[in-house]
């Protein structure tokens, strides 16, 4: 479900969970319990990566359908709790993005410090809208804070599903390599960063993303609640049954 691969002082994070790395409740734990392990274990930089032209379908929308709103909204604050941890990570994480990177997969790599995607006919963005979610606010405004006011527009209203080069061309990602290149070039990234001197990097990169961490507390519980009850909603309910049955029909 997930890999930890030592690059010396940098540990890879690979999610393996075939066949696209859906984010299902467990995988969600394992990320986020072994992000807030990593430095205790001697972890000094985090890449979290995936397989081979699949980096995360995002969240495992069949798993999460049988869910009631109870069971949703506390998927949700563990969603919540993963990005917040990644956003909170006291050492730097790069994202190599191996390939196709929907939704949630995306999500995992906007609150990474550094972003490498496989150049190649993958997609990447964020596609609530297309299969009837609103928009998550948390996301949003971080999504906001990467690439621009009118960017994050387009990519949210329109569930826009990038290739890699408009993706690096409104810094959505922020460089692009042949595949077999984007784990190493995420583990250069970050040994490039832990040459600086550690006391001032650290201090700095704490300041830097100072307002990401604190745009977890613009919406609070009722973000969550709100979440829970567009998830239940009859169009979101009926807009996720028919995406289930399209994947479906693709395997």
């Amino acid at each position: 479900m997930l890999q930890s691969i030592p690059h010396g002082p940098v540990v890879e994070l690979r999610l393996a969970r075939p066949p696209a790395n859906a984010l299902d409740t467990d995988l969600i734990a394992a990320l986020r319990e072994a992000v807030a392990a990593a430095p205790a274990i001697g972890a000094r930089a985090l890449v979290l990566s995936g397989a081979p032209g699949m980096f995360s379908g995002g969240l495992d929308v069949p798993s999460l359908l049988a869910l009631d709103r109870d069971g949703i909204r506390r998927a949700w604050a563990d969603f919540y709790a993963l990005m917040r941890g990644l956003a909170a990570s006291p050492i730097p994480l790069a994202a190599a993005i191996t390939g196709h990177s929907p939704a949630g997969g995306a999500v995992l790599a906007l609150f990474c410090d550094f972003r490498v995607m496989a150049d190649g006919d993958y997609k990447i963005g964020l596609n609530e809208v297309q299969v009837g979610l609103p928009m998550p606010p948390m996301i949003h405004r971080a999504l906001r804070r990467q690439v621009g006011a009118r960017a994050a527009e387009r990519m949210c209203t329109t569930a826009w599903m990038m290739s890699p080069r408009d993706a690096h061309r409104i810094g959505f990602v922020d460089e692009l390599r042949p595949l077999d290149e984007v784990v190493p070039a995420a583990v250069d990234w970050c040994t490039g960063v832990l040459r600086l001197p550690p006391r001032a990097m650290a201090k700095t990169r704490a300041l830097v993303r100072a307002d990401l961490l604190a745009a977890f507390d613009a919406g609070g519980e009722s973000e969550l609640d709100e979440l829970a009850a567009d998830w239940v909603s009859e169009e979101t309910q009926s807009a996720l049954r028919a995406l289930v049955e399209r994947l479906k029909k693709r395997s």
